[in-house]
């Protein structure tokens, strides 16, 4: 089926991405795989070729886009690779959408040049011990000094994707208890310096997939905030944590479509090349029927991420929509990878192969950014139920 989401400048941009993942990055990830992380420097190149840049007004050092099919783009060829570009997916679909939006000239001024150039890497810190998707439960303060002029921060945070190498993180922590009526209330934002005194970063996580990416616990004891610092209003941390959920469940959404559709590619290859009794795998009827089913089951993931991409890019995707995505395409890209996996054998379970690191890499997709039951719990209120 023809696709009409992606246009001309779209298909330049795959081809300068495809050719710098294959020069840049397949010949040294199986090094950033052992190490646990993408090294520091990688985000410089990122920042030259300009892949933090997209959606930044140019007056800020961007491109002034308004758009997502550029990261969705990203999204299919590190997928079609078998790589992660380390945390920085972070920085642009999660921070820099709250810097746009929240920010003021003066603050932007100081943030985004060097969010760009990838001077300043950003991380956001949301999940607590103990809190899980409950963010309104969320213990970490951020109390007013007497004289005004900053916040004391103090609490803990965790699951912080890119909270190794971030220089800058959005920390959410309460500036007022909650109230009866609204557990919500009194959650603030701000945009904290990692170099503060009293900021911490603890263990690195030793995680089950995604392990270019690094994933950290951290530390806030009587950190100092400036008041120029804090993003947005006091107390409406929440509202503007929401505001921002459907473009995270779109990236969820289309990132696991994208793995699908690379690992029909991966095992279709596989079973190409792989004889047994004498014959390609591709010869056998049950390999051609499991293929083909997934690639039935890929072709409406594809659908279904692409509508919401269009829809997204013209503000009009719903809470209930970003839901519907990520519950359909992660789910898809489970049963999917599963299946691919399974054709390749006992290599499959090696990790040599990219199935094996997909396979691991795709199972967060069905907790992060709200769990597949979170989800259905939305798509179900919406559906007046």
């Amino acid at each position: 089926m023809r696709r009409t989401v992606f246009n001309e400048d779209h298909e330049a941009f795959r081809e300068t991405l495809r050719a710098f993942i294959e020069a840049e990055v397949v010949p040294v990830y199986d090094e950033w795989f052992a190490a646990g992380q993408a090294p520091r420097e990688f985000y410089y190149k990122l920042g030259e070729l300009g892949i933090f840049g997209i959606n930044v007004p140019e007056e800020f050092g961007g491109a002034g886009m308004d758009s997502h099919k550029f990261e969705a783009v990203l999204y299919e060829e590190t997928a079609r690779a078998g790589v992660q570009f380390g945390g920085s997916g972070v920085h642009v679909l999660l921070a820099l959408p709250y810097i746009n939006m929240l920010a003021t000239d003066e603050q932007k001024k100081r943030y985004l040049p060097k969010f760009v150039t990838g001077e300043e890497m950003w991380a956001i810190a949301m999940t607590e011990p103990g809190t899980g998707s409950d963010l309104a439960g969320m213990k970490s303060t951020a109390k007013l000094s007497e004289d005004g002029t900053h916040y004391v921060l103090n609490g803990a945070k965790t699951f912080i994707t890119g909270g190794v190498h971030a220089d800058r993180v959005i920390v959410c922590a309460r500036t007022a208890a909650p109230t009866a009526e609204d557990r919500r209330h009194g959650i603030s934002l701000f945009a904290v310096d990692t170099k503060s005194e009293g900021y911490s970063v603890g263990r690195k996580l030793d995680k089950l997939g995604l392990r270019t990416s690094d994933t950290a616990e951290l530390a806030f004891v009587d950190v100092k905030v400036p008041v120029e610092d804090l993003l947005g209003e006091e107390n409406k941390g929440f509202s503007y944590l929401g505001h921002n959920l459907a473009s995270e469940r779109w990236g969820i959404a289309f990132g696991a479509y994208a793995q699908a559709k690379a690992a029909v590619r991966f095992a279709k290859q596989y079973v190409q090349e792989r004889t047994v009794f004498g014959k390609p795998v591709a010869h056998f009827q049950n390999t051609k029927f499991e293929l083909a089913a997934c690639q039935a089951e890929v072709d409406a993931a594809e659908a279904v991420a692409d509508r919401a991409t269009e829809a997204l890019d013209a503000g009009e995707l719903t809470p209930a929509e970003a839901a519907s995505a990520k519950l359909f395409c992660t789910e898809v890209a489970h049963r999917v990878i599963d299946r691919c996996l399974q054709l390749h054998g006992g290599y499959g379970y090696m990790n040599e192969y990219p199935i094996a690191r997909l396979y691991a890499d795709n199972r967060v997709n069905r907790i992060y950014g709200g769990t597949s039951e979170v989800m259905k719990m939305i798509i179900a209120k919406d559906m007046g139920l």
